[in-house]
C-alpha cells in the first residue's frame, strides 16, 4: 500500500472549547465545579490579597531575569561567567514561564546550533524522506492528548510534532525515531518553534553542552541500562532499608524508573514538576533525574517500606500530591550528592558490560560544528520498544505553558534551503 505524507492527511474537526489551565490542559469537570464554588467574602478576600501579591513577586523576578539575559539573550554568556552561582540558584529556583524557551535554547546550547545550520531544518522537513514516517504518525496522537495545543487531530500541534520528529529521524538515521522522542519535542513545541525545538532536541541527545544522551534511544537502549544500573546502586546507598525491602519483593529500577530517564519526567508528572526539573536538567545535565528519582523514595520511604509487591509497584507508579509539590521535592533532591559516585558507577558498569556506549557519554561533542551535508546520513533506523511496554505508568496528564500559542508551523525565519543532490 502507497504510504501517504502527513501533509496528505486532512485536519480533523476541532473539538469544542473546555477549560484549561494555565498551561494550556484541559481542566477536569470535577476541578472546574469545585472552582465555580461560591466561597464567602472573608475567603475571596485573602485569596485575592494572596494572587496579587504572588504577581507582584513574579513580575520582580521577571525583570531581575530580564537584566540577566539582556536582549534576545545577548547579555546571558557574559553574566554566567561573572556570577555563575546566582545563575545556579535562580535556574533551581525555576525560570519564569514567559521567559522559558528562550533560556532554555541559551543554556541548551541549542541556539547556535540553530545560527550555524541556516536553513537545514527546512531541508529535513521539506525535502527529505523517513522510514518512520508512519511511526510518528500513529504515535503523535498518544502525546499530551489533554493538552489544546495537540488536540486537534492532525491539527497544528500534531503537524508541527511530526515535522519535528520526522526532521530529526532523518538527520539521525542511527537513531530513527522511538515513541519517547515524542515527549520531548512535544514539551520544547509547548516553548518555542518548530525549528527551534528541533534543535534543542540535537544538542540533548548529540550533547552540545552535556554528555550526549541518544543512547537513550538506540537499540536496546545502552543508556537507560546504565542509569538503572547507577540507580539501583544510588538507592541502595542511600536508601539502604528500602532497597533491602526491593531486593526481598524482588523490584528493580526497570519497572518503574525507565520512563523518568527516557522522557525526563515529562510522561505523566505534573506539569509544573516536569518543568522545574527541565530548568535544572538542561543547565546541570542528567544528574537531576537521579536527585529527584532518589528524593521521591526518599519522601515516600516509611510508607515503601511496609508495602508488598503488587502495592509497591502500584505506590511506585503513582507518587502521592504532596510528593509533587516542586518546593518541597526539588530542595530535597538537590541536598542529594551524587555526582562523583555517579562518575564511578559509571566506569564500573562499562568495565562491568565491557563494550561502551556507541558515543554515548563524551564530555563534549563535535555537534556544534557539524554542518548537514543532503546525503550524509547512514541507512540504519531502529525501533525500539514502545513507552507502555517499557512502563505501565499512569495516563495521569501533567499540566502545561501559555507560549504554546500563536505558534508557527515552520520557520520563516531559515534561510531558504539547499537543494538535495540526487
Amino acid at each position: 500500500m502507497e504510504r501517504k505524507k502527513v501533509e496528505e492527511f486532512e485536519p480533523g474537526p476541532v473539538p469544542p472549547a473546555r477549560p484549561v489551565d494555565r498551561f494550556g490542559f484541559f481542566v477536569p469537570e470535577e476541578n472546574n465545579s469545585s472552582q465555580g464554588s461560591i466561597k464567602n467574602n472573608s475567603s475571596q478576600g485573602s485569596i485575592t490579597k494572596k494572587v496579587i501579591n504572588e504577581q507582584e513577586r513574579e513580575e520582580r523576578r521577571i525583570r531581575k531575569w530580564r537584566k540577566m539575559i539582556g536582549v534576545g539573550g545577548s547579555d546571558w554568556k557574559h553574566y554566567v561567567r561573572r556570577k555563575p552561582q546566582v545563575v545556579l540558584r535562580r535556574i533551581r529556583k525555576g525560570i519564569p514561564d514567559c521567559l522559558r524557551g528562550l533560556v532554555w535554547q541559551l543554556i541548551s546550547g541549542s541556539r547556535d546550533l540553530l545560527l550555524m545550520n541556516p536553513g537545514v531544518y527546512e531541508q529535513l522537513v521539506l525535502y527529505e524522506t523517513s522510514t518512520s514516517e508512519l511511526d510518528i504518525i500513529r504515535d503523535i496522537s498518544r502525546t499530551f492528548p489533554s493538552h489544546v495545543f495537540f488536540q486537534q487531530r492532525h491539527g497544528p500541534g500534531q503537524r508541527s510534532l511530526y515535522n519535528v520528529l520526522k526532521a530529526y529521524s532523518v538527520y539521525d538515521r542511527d537513531v530513527g525515531y522511538v515513541q519517547g522522542m515524542g515527549f520531548l519535542a512535544g514539551l520544547l513545541l509547548l516553548y518555542m518553534s518548530e525549528e527551534d525545538a528541533f534543535w534543542l532536541l540535537v544538542a540533548l541527545l548529540k550533547g552540545a553542552v552535556h554528555a550526549p544522551m541518544e543512547g537513550l534511544y538506540l537499540v536496546g537502549l545502552p543508556l537507560v541500562q546504565q542509569y538503572l544500573f547507577q540507580f539501583e546502586q544510588l538507592v541502595r546507598e542511600h536508601l539502604p532499608k528500602l532497597g533491602e525491602h526491593f531486593i526481598e519483593e524482588m523490584i528493580n529500577p526497570s519497572m518503574y524508573a525507565s520512563q523518568w530517564f527516557i522522557t525526563v519526567f515529562s510522561y505523566s508528572f505534573p506539569f509544573n514538576l516536569a518543568l522545574r526539573i527541565w530548568d535544572v536538567f538542561l543547565y546541570e545535565g542528567v544528574m537531576i533525574v537521579f536527585q529527584v528519582g532518589l528524593a521521591l523514595l526518599k519522601f515516600c520511604h516509611d510508607d515503601l517500606v511496609k508495602l508488598p509487591f503488587e502495592k509497591l509497584i502500584h505506590a511506585l507508579r503513582n507518587f502521592p500530591e504532596d510528593a509533587m509539590d516542586p518546593d518541597t521535592i526539588l530542595p530535597m533532591a538537590h541536598a542529594i550528592k551524587v555526582s562523583k559516585r555517579l562518575e564511578e558507577l559509571k566506569h564500573e558498569y562499562r568495565k562491568k558490560n565491557e563494550k561502551p556506549i556507541l558515543r554515548a557519554e563524551s564530555s563534549s561533542s563535535p555537534v556544534a560544528q557539524k554542518q548537514f551535508s543532503g546525503k550524509c546520513f547512514s541507512n540504519s533506523m531502529i525501533r525500539s520498544p514502545s513507552l507502555e511496554e517499557l512502563s505501565a505508568q499512569g495516563t495521569q496528564p501533567p499540566a502545561t505553558p501559555r507560549s504554546w500559542r500563536g505558534r508557527r508551523l515552520l520557520s520563516r525565519n531559515s534561510t531558504k534551503s539547499r537543494s538535495v543532490k540526487e
